[in-house]
């Protein structure tokens, strides 16, 4: 049976240093996995290796979309699985990093067969808000809304689009006919920083990103004629760039806010990493010399590359 590596973890834990130093030593491939690295333009505030730091591994699914294309979980797998394919027909090892849990699991579990986009109904309920959007949710599937912070607004829309639509909870729907990924063995590889370590390198971090000229590049990627409305704006530090330039925010203020939605963020990714069966977890940064040993021992004591 083939083989593939998954490394998870939350953002600014060293997941694409890691991802390189597995490729390297295993003859390996990066397939990415974060939804904002698919979208041209968007360099700084996505955190995207630079092509010479790729250490001449090639990476697959970045800047896949122009930044107004909708891009879906289920359009994600579907290329990814095709990625993957071709990665294993030359006989590399496929290696996937990003931070969309979603989008990993809609490649290895799959996707439930549910309605597709109704965007007059989409509209309908955003209009609402995030919060009353949930409460909605609690009401139809209590489970979904247990899952799903308040404040994301994306994923109750489509929460409550499903659930409206097919007139059944959404998951009642997820637990029914999906197919994932087949033909592979998956060794998933669990990042776990300290967590105050982790929050002060977010910090230090997002700094870095605006004095590297994140506004800047905001309002080069505005200039080619996209839409603030723009999926990728909706990101921690893209939409506080998008502040600064509306004259809304200061730029303190917005490197400030920035940090704070990506600590949330990044709690949120870990619960939902946490969630994931079969993870070995590495404490450390995906960068320490200590934790890529660890992770290339348990890859070959796992025997998943042969």
């Amino acid at each position: 049976m083939s083989c593939l590596v998954a490394i998870l973890g939350p953002t600014a834990s060293g997941k694409s240093e890691l991802a390189l130093a597995v490729a390297e030593r295993f003859g390996g491939e990066v397939v990415n996995y974060d939804s904002i690295q698919v979208y041209r333009h968007f360099e700084i505030g996505a955190a995207k290796l630079r092509v010479e730091e790729r250490r001449g591994i090639p990476h697959r699914l970045i800047d896949l979309l122009e930044p107004n294309e909708v891009f879906t979980a289920g359009e994600f797998a579907r290329r990814a699985t095709a990625a993957i394919g071709e990665i294993r027909d030359r006989g590399r090892l496929p290696v996937l990093a990003g931070g969309t849990g979603f989008y990993l699991r809609a490649l290895l579990d799959g996707l439930f067969a549910g309605p597709t986009r109704d965007e007059a109904l989409r509209a309908r309920l955003a209009r609402r808000g995030g919060l009353r959007l949930h409460k909605l949710l609690a009401r139809f599937d209590p489970d979904a809304a247990r899952r799903i912070h308040p404040h994301d607004a994306r994923k109750l829309v489509r929460a409550l689009e499903v659930t409206l639509l097919a007139r059944r909870p959404i998951t009642e729907l997820f637990a029914e006919g999906r197919q994932g990924l087949q033909g592979f063995r998956v060794l998933k590889v669990g990042l776990l920083p300290d967590r105050d370590a982790l929050y002060a390198r977010i910090d230090r971090r997002t700094e870095a990103m605006f004095a590297a000229g994140l506004v800047e590049e905001t309002r080069r990627i505005l200039a080619l004629g996209y839409p603030e409305t723009s999926k990728p704006f909706e990101s921690h530090g893209y939409h506080q760039a998008v502040g600064v330039l509306r004259g809304e925010l200061s730029l303190p203020e917005a490197i400030s806010d920035a940090q704070r939605y990506t600590r949330h963020y990044a709690k949120r990714q870990l619960t939902w990493f946490r969630r994931e069966k079969d993870v070995t977890w590495f404490r450390g940064f995906g960068e320490e010399r200590e934790v890529q040993e660890a992770v290339v021992r348990s890859i070959d004591e796992a025997s998943i590359v042969r």
